[in-house]
């Protein structure tokens, strides 16, 4: 039995789940093929043999569906909505004990999702990293870039990491959010492309991915009401920004 499993409740959703579902090695369910029971007796049924579940549905079917099912946040399976538009990836239950924020992140990079992580543990760290990097950077180079980058900062201030869609099987950057155990945001290219937001357009990256910055528009795309508090900062082929989250009200009141 698979540890993760992806739960349809329409046929519309059918092309979607089996793509995540080769991607994740994950069992999925087309609870119309059932052997009579409503689908969501048949979900009830299944609950318990998966540690991940990603639902496949509008928020409100999740909610009904998990009705009487959540028992504690320690042995809950980690349950993460996606709807049928892979817009948004939501952790539901077991965010952070039973790894739900990572397998939105996960759904995030597979699909394009935005992840909507609500848990105090992640969701209170302020700074978010914009990264690019040459192709075949080893972790060392990225970490040393990053250190440099933070200043007085530290790694525990940050949330995630951010970059464009081209670097998301990059080895080194891959390896460094998994030693810091940091969830890896990827942006696309026509979103980069879409926004302005580079302060000292790069040429060369401007030829090689067609877009004229990574990472200062990655992290602020990732913070929407972000402030950049470290503009790029390049060394040795490794380009990083950060952006620093602003409360609601001092994002409402800037001059």
């Amino acid at each position: 039995m698979n540890d993760t499993a992806i739960w349809l409740v329409r046929n519309d959703a059918l092309l979607l789940g089996q793509r995540l579902a080769a991607a994740l090695d994950a069992t999925l369910y087309q609870p119309w093929e059932g052997d009579g029971d409503s689908p969501r007796k048949q979900f009830r049924h299944a609950f318990a043999r998966h540690r991940r579940w990603l639902l496949v549905m509008a928020s409100g079917i999740a909610v009904r569906y998990l009705d009487g099912l959540p028992v504690s946040k320690h042995s809950d399976p980690a349950v993460v909505m996606l709807d049928e538009a892979a817009r948004f990836a939501i952790p539901l239950l077991s965010g952070h004990e039973g790894g739900a924020n990572a397998l939105a992140y996960e759904i995030a990079r597979l699909t394009g999702a935005i992840p909507v992580v609500t848990t105090a543990t992640e969701a209170t760290k302020p700074l978010i990293l914009g990264i690019g990097c040459r192709r075949g950077k080893p972790v060392g180079d990225i970490e040393h870039a990053v250190n440099i980058a933070l200043g007085n900062r530290t790694l525990a201030e940050v949330r995630e990491v951010a970059t464009i869609d081209l670097k998301a099987d990059e080895a080194g950057l891959l390896a460094f959010c998994d030693r810091h155990e940091l969830p890896l945001r990827i942006i696309a290219r026509v979103d980069i492309a879409a926004r302005g937001w580079t302060g000292k357009p790069s040429d060369w990256v401007r030829e090689s991915v067609g877009v004229a910055g990574v990472c200062e528009p990655c992290a602020l795309i990732a913070s929407p009401r972000g402030q950049l508090i470290v503009p790029k900062t390049a060394l040795a082929g490794v380009a990083v920004a950060i952006v620093e989250d602003r409360p609601l009200t001092e994002a409402r009141h800037e001059p």
